[in-house]
This record gives structure tokens, C-alpha cells and sequence, in this order.
């Protein structure tokens, strides 16, 4: 009598276990079948992307939060991937990244390359120096060390500005580079984009700026870079408009970039 009990018991916790097995397993499929689209950025352009490695090490920033809000809309899971950012355009092409989000321009060379949504954020360029630099207006540059990201917008502006004021130009990888460099005196100054450097301005105390922006240039703005001929770009842009028109957009906007004076 005892083992027909324990054999009936085992019977029911078998069928018990093989039943929450089978619920894990659909769940996991589930989870599976929601395609993970990936991400490329560089993380070191604050408020864009960022790491607040106080808190944690996860890539935050605006960017961050305009990619999970338009791929939750088209049912996909984000997966993130930080890269130097001049390494951004070949991630495209080799199939590393699906998209990428890094608060870049669409100009005419890296169209040949990749497509572009349409623009998201526009902002200016900013001449960055220590407060006792002397440094107010592109003519004091003359003779100065001038510091861009390699691969960035700004290392366009300042060979633009090299035709009319002789600098040098020197590139780092990383915008925090640029900042170090500055404050170890070895650049005289640095072209970093305003919402950008502002961020900076409120920890580097000894930092500051001018807005520059070159009203010949054609290359203004930020969109969402994609590989040559991918669906996902109508796709990214009907969201984006839809986000635009509601409102959703601008809110992004504000909480990222609203608190800085």
C-alpha cells in the first residue's frame, strides 16, 4: 500500500515538473521570438549616451531612451553595443549593429555609405578652452592646438575653419579626451557640440565657450543611421513622426536637455 502511495506521489510531482518545464520553455520561445535589434553608439557623449558609472554601468541618455521608445513600438527587443565612434559607419556595414544612435549628422559622405532617418535634434558647435585662455572668437585661435573626436562632425568644421584661421588640428577618440587634453594644457581648445558641452560645464568649472556655428554648411543636425537599403528606415520614421506629432518627442527633449542653463 506504502508504494503505490509513494509511486502515485512521484507520478503527480513528474507531471507537475514536466508541466512547469513546458510553461518556462513556451515563455522562453516567447521571449526568443522577439527579434533583438542592435544598437551602436559611443557612449561618451553626454546627455546623447552616456555611462553614469556612479550609479551603474549601463549606457543611458537620450539617444538611449529615443531607440527603446521607437523599438518597443515596433515590438523589438534593444540590445546596445558602445564603439569608438569612428567605427560606427563600418558596424553598419559588416552587420555588427542594425542602427546606429550616437548623435550623428547625415552628411553627404556617410550617405554613401548608409542611409538616414530624418533629423531628430538639431544643435550647434562650440570653441571649448579653459576660462583663462584668452579664447572668445575664432580669430584667437590663430596659431592654437584645437582638439576634435576622430570621425565627427566637428573634425569637418575645423578643417573648414583651418582655410581662414591657421590651427592645428589634432582628434582623440573619446570627447572626454578632448577635455583632458584641455585641461592638461595640451590642446588650446576643442570643437564639441553646445548641448555637449554644456554637460561639461557643469562639472569642469574651469571650462568655458562660444557657440560657432558655419552657415555655409549644409551638414546640420542628428538622425538615426542605418545600412544601405534597410527596411527599418520608413519603419524608424514613421514612429519618429508619430512621436514628433504627439509631443512624446519634445518631452525626451526637455528631460535631457531642459535642465541645463
Amino acid at each position: 500500500m506504502k508504494k503505490a502511495i509513494i509511486l502515485a506521489l512521484s507520478l503527480m510531482l513528474t507531471v507537475g515538473m514536466l508541466a512547469a518545464c513546458g510553461t518556462e520553455e513556451k515563455a522562453s520561445k516567447a521571449s526568443e521570438g522577439k527579434k533583438v535589434l542592435v544598437m551602436g553608439t559611443s557612449a561618451d557623449y553626454a546627455p546623447f549616451e552616456y555611462v553614469d558609472s556612479k550609479k551603474s554601468d549601463d549606457i543611458i541618455g537620450f539617444d538611449v531612451d529615443l531607440a527603446k521608445a521607437i523599438t518597443s513600438k515596433l515590438g523589438y527587443k534593444l540590445e546596445v553595443k558602445d564603439m569608438d565612434f569612428n567605427g560606427l559607419i563600418q558596424a553598419l556595414k559588416s552587420g555588427q549593429a542594425d542602427f546606429v544612435l550616437a548623435g550623428m549628422t547625415p552628411t553627404e559622405k556617410r550617405k554613401k555609405n548608409v542611409d538616414f532617418s530624418d533629423i531628430y535634434y538639431t544643435a550647434g558647435f562650440m570653441i571649448v578652452s579653459n576660462k583663462d585662455s584668452g579664447i572668445t572668437k575664432l580669430e584667437d585661435l590663430k596659431g592654437k592646438t584645437v582638439g576634435v573626436q576622430l570621425g565627427s562632425i566637428q573634425e569637418g568644421q575645423a578643417k573648414e575653419i583651418a582655410k581662414t584661421v591657421d590651427i592645428k588640428i589634432e582628434n582623440r577618440n573619446r570627447v572626454p579626451d578632448l577635455i583632458q587634453e584641455i585641461k592638461a594644457g595640451r590642446f588650446d581648445a576643442a570643437i564639441i557640440e553646445d548641448t555637449v558641452a554644456k554637460g561639461y560645464f557643469a562639472k569642469e568649472k574651469d571650462l568655458k565657450g562660444f557657440i560657432y556655428n558655419n552657415d555655409e554648411s549644409e551638414d546640420t543636425g542628428s538622425a538615426i543611421a542605418f545600412p544601405k537599403n534597410s527596411d527599418l528606415t520608413e519603419k524608424f520614421n514613421k514612429e519618429l513622426k508619430k512621436m514628433k506629432e504627439s509631443g512624446e518627442l519634445d518631452k525626451l527633449i526637455v528631460k535631457w536637455f531642459g535642465g541645463e542653463e
